[in-house]
Parts: C-alpha cells; sequence; structure tokens
C-alpha cells in the first residue's frame, strides 16, 4: 500500500547505500569463514598421529585421512614370524587411526567454536564409523610365585610300618601311651605237625 513502510529486502532496495553496505557485510562474513574453515583444513592435513604396540617393537603413523605416512620396527621383528607380524601392524595402525576424530574435533572447535555445530557432529560422526576407537588390550596378569602342575606336586611320603604289628598306613592307629606292644600268639610244638604226621596210638598225655 502506498505510504506504507516494508522492511527487509524491500527496505533496503529504498535505500542504495544501505544495500550495498549490507552485501559487504555479507561478503565479508562468508570470507572469514572461508578463512576459518581453510585454517581447520591446513591443520587437518598436517595432523600426524602416531601409535606403538605394546612391546615397543612396531611404530605407525597416520594421517587424518587414516592413511600410513611412517612405519618404524626395531630388531626384534626378526625373532617374529610373518603372520604376527602383520597382526602387530595391522593392530598399531588401528591404534593410531582410533584418535583421528576426536583431534579433527579438537581442531575444528579451535578454529570455528559454536559454528556450524550440526555439520561437524556429522563429520565427526563419520571419521569415528571409519575408525573406530579400540579397546584396551588386558594387561598380562603375572604371578610371584610358581605353581607346580597338579601332576607335578609333591606326593605325602610313605607310611612307616607300624611297631606293634597292627595296619600301617593312614588309617592305622597309633598306640595309646603305656600300652604295650601287641605280641604274636605263641607257637605249639605240635603246629608243625599235619594231623597225619601222628600215629593212632598217639596219646598226647602219655609221658
Amino acid at each position: 500500500m502506498p505510504g506504507e513502510s516494508r522492511g527487509g529486502f524491500a527496505a533496503i532496495g529504498a535505500d542504495p547505500e544501505e544495500a550495498q553496505r549490507r552485501i559487504q557485510e555479507w561478503a565479508q562474513g562468508f570470507a572469514e569463514k572461508a578463512e576459518r574453515y581453510q585454517a581447520v583444513q591446513e591443520q587437518t592435513e598436517r595432523l600426524r598421529l602416531t601409535a606403538a604396540s605394546p612391546d615397543g617393537r612396531i611404530k605407525v603413523t597416520v594421517r587424518a585421512d587414516g592413511s600410513v605416512t611412517d612405519l618404524e620396527f626395531t630388531d626384534k621383528v626378526r625373532s617374529m614370524a610373518p603372520s604376527e607380524l602383520a597382526a602387530q601392524i595391522l593392530a598399531t595402525m588401528h591404534r593410531a587411526q582410533a584418535d583421528i576424530a576426536s583431534r579433527v574435533g579438537e581442531t575444528m572447535a579451535a578454529q570455528l567454536g559454536d559454528e556450524d555445530m550440526q555439520t561437524r557432529s556429522m563429520m565427526l560422526d563419520n571419521l569415528r564409523e571409519r575408525f573406530p576407537e579400540q579397546p584396551e588390550e588386558p594387561e598380562q596378569e603375572t604371578s610371584s610365585k610358581w605353581d607346580a602342575p597338579e601332576d607335578d606336586a609333591p606326593k605325602p611320603p610313605p607310611a612307616a610300618p607300624n611297631p606293634s604289628g597292627g595296619p600301617s598306613g593312614p588309617s592305622a592307629t597309633p598306640p595309646k601311651p603305656g600300652t604295650p606292644p601287641q605280641q604274636q600268639p605263641k607257637r605249639s610244638q605240635f603246629d608243625d605237625y599235619d594231623d597225619g604226621d601222628f600215629g593212632p596210638d598217639f596219646d598226647p598225655l602219655r609221658d
């Protein structure tokens, strides 16, 4: 309607100088934002993440995109089987890559602050999916005392013979103090003869 004040682009169009100033502010804002993202890109490209194997034999360095830039060995790898060496290299590389998302997130936070949080969250989630965190390896339990195998465990010595003439072994009951030892029954003078050794006229009462 005639005489009605309108805002937005209509108001800018009514004042060419205001329109020019707004366009310059937008262009400056875009330029500053582009510079911040450029700084994030440059710092991210310079990122290097290094991890070592638990025994220190292998060291792997990767870029923020996960590619390997350096691989170091010690002389101790000479004693490793090829399959074990390959497995250790891959495990160490994955440990180095597991820190990519957190390091890129720190760089973006330092340069962008709270800007474009949704876009940054999507980018970091993608990195975490590509390079997941690795579980910590359990520490090997060590014992300060050597435990002998069950088969090699010391066995109790055999039981000594019972001097009382009774049963021997663990179940034998030792004689009570003051009890005389058991005596073997006395043998008769005829125990050494069988019944067939005596004639029909044998009389044990005869002198």
